[in-house]
């Protein structure tokens, strides 16, 4: 790969202000963007009290700015900036940690074979919590039944969270206590999921899951801090840096700013409200919080919902679903609603982040922000699609012209390849995870994983981007190649670009002298390997604003 020259950054090291550098790091393999979209190497980096980055270059050319700092030896490992995740769910990667995990199984007979271990021997807890089935994985055919689960646990409630989110297995003893027979109507924007003859099956979809959800016990104060002490710790060992936490309400948000002052926060957290209700109003009375404590935290986008997700066939979609053609999925709400929502966060000054997968979602979040944008003037909030999974081909170059950011997971190509074709057809796949054709026609994609429904691991995804392969290099030459990215583009889209989606870029995103010193150590270099090994990198040590906030045992 052909890098800038070095002057590129130590040049505009001048330009930065005389600053006292409390540390050098030497003897980096160091690779890095900069601001006319270059790979630019180097060997050394300063660093200084605040832990902004006040050098970057050639070990020599960095000493001279660097009198009296303490030396740091690399010992010739490669260095990159810390990696941005700009679509995650750090309380839900908390939980997961915490809770019952069935990402991992193959199998419904495998499936309920741990959730029968994990009862026994949490016997203490009134209620079994977990996430991550996979009806497809499983090859199953359809959704797993309340029976089946009543089978290994019915003393006491179960509730089991699909890998997306969209769908809960719920058994007997939680169907009675939501209140759930056979009468019990489908709410708007929700789906109970019943059998040939109209029995409740155990299923819950999207907002129908709010029935179940409600009736859940609420973690205490101490949880809560567990439950992100877990994450922050997962998160500093795959090397993020940096995390936009896609839904967080006034409890969240409590937290974060009081591991914000008490320097427990070992990731900057970029946060969105989620929705326009109760928590909204709240947080929402000052207005946006660009910043808080040294960037580690801020709270200036919201997170809404246009429709469910593919797997479990939620996500909105014009025509019906190919491999089931009497449902369409689900908008969660109408347009003049939806938009009503978008409006009132627009009106206080928040960037609007909506989700949307299928193709009618996507357009009406679409045909929203083009009735809203004129009208409030917000083209600098820089507003964001959630996924934009299968969006229409007509209407990809609307995100250009509106102004719309793509924020994109790209594993999620790779882990719905099983299914993806089967939802929607020949067609309509040919503008789903269409990474390329956002990227050439200028659409900054900010990439991200969406955990815990992915790993939070950002080598996964930087592996999917580049390939479109899962971790047995299949299918050979990848999955729809015409749209992979480049190894430069998908590093741009985890740190640059997610930095730009979150109004951040002229402090975060690279190794570039005014910038926070975010930065990871990693075991082999990126930028030379072969790029069907991406996956297996290991991060070595995780540094944030200077301070080492990981390192491997």
């Amino acid at each position: 790969m052909r890098l800038a020259p070095l002057f590129a950054l130590t040049a505009t090291a001048a330009a930065i202000a005389s600053a006292h550098a409390s540390t050098v790091i030497d003897n980096a393999n160091g690779y890095t963007l900069n601001a006319n979209n270059e790979i630019v190497q180097f060997s050394s980096l300063a660093i200084d009290d605040n832990g902004r980055i006040i050098a970057v270059g050639k070990a020599a050319d960095v000493a001279a700015k660097a009198p009296g700092a303490k030396h740091v030896d690399m010992q010739g490992r490669t260095l990159i900036p810390g990696l941005i995740d700009a679509h995650g769910h750090v309380f839900g990667l908390g939980e997961m940690l915490t809770d019952l995990d069935l990402t991992t199984t193959t199998s419904l007979p495998n499936a309920l074979q741990a959730i029968g271990n994990y009862s026994k021997a949490n016997a203490q807890n009134p209620w079994l919590i977990g996430r991550g089935w996979n009806q497809e994985i499983w090859k199953l055919g359809r959704f797993p039944t309340a029976q089946e689960l009543d089978g290994v646990v019915s003393d006491r409630p179960v509730w089991l969270k699909r890998v997306d989110g969209h769908a809960g297995w719920a058994n007997t003893k939680t169907l009675q206590l939501a209140g759930i027979d056979d009468k019990t109507p489908d709410p708007v924007g929700g789906k109970i999921m019943r059998d040939a003859n109209g029995h409740a099956t155990g299923v819950l979809v999207d907002a129908a899951q709010e029935l179940v959800e409600r009736k859940l016990p609420q973690p205490t104060e101490a949880q809560a801090r567990q439950i992100l002490d877990k994450a922050l710790a997962e998160m500093a060992r795959v090397g993020l840096t940096s995390v936009h936490d896609a839904g967080i309400g006034v409890g969240q948000d409590r937290l974060y700013r009081d591991y914000a002052d008490h320097g427990k926060l070992t990731a900057r957290v970029y946060g969105m409200i989620s929705g326009t209700e109760r928590d909204f109003d709240e947080l929402a009375v000052k207005g946006p919080l660009n910043t808080y404590a040294n960037d580690m935290y801020a709270l200036r986008a919201v997170k809404l919902y246009a429709d469910g997700a593919l797997g479990s066939r939620g996500a909105a979609l014009i025509k019906p679903y190919s491999d089931e053609p009497h449902t369409h999925g689900l908008l969660f709400r109408t347009d003049a609603q939806i938009r009503a929502a978008m409006e009132k966060a627009m009106k206080k000054g928040y960037q609007v982040n909506v989700h949307a997968i299928g193709d009618a979602g996507n357009k009406q979040i679409l045909d929203g922000f083009a009735k809203l944008m004129p009208k409030w003037h917000t083209d600098g909030l820089r507003n964001r699609i959630e996924h934009s999974q299968i969006v229409q081909p007509q209407d990809i170059p609307r995100f250009k012209t509106l102004g719309i950011i793509p924020s994109m997971q790209p594993t999620h190509a790779t882990s719905d390849m099983n299914m993806a074709e089967t939802r929607v057809g020949h067609e309509r796949i040919k503008g789903a995870y269409a990474w390329r054709s956002f990227l050439h026609q200028g659409s900054k994609i900010a990439c991200g994983s969406d955990f815990p429904v992915e790993s939070p691991n950002p080598f996964y995804g930087l592996h999917a981007a580049v390939t479109r392969e899962d971790h047995e290099n299949k299918p050979v030459a990848g999955w729809y190649p015409n749209q992979a990215m480049s190894l430069k583009e998908a590093f741009r889209c985890f740190t640059l670009n997610g930095a730009y989606a979150a109004h951040q870029e002229k402090v975060l995103g690279s190794l570039e002298p005014g910038k926070w010193a975010d930065f990871i150590v990693i075991d082999r270099d990126l930028f030379t390997m072969p790029t069907y090994d991406i996956y297996k990198t290991q991060v070595l040590q995780t540094w944030v604003a200077g301070r080492q906030v990981y390192a491997k045992q």
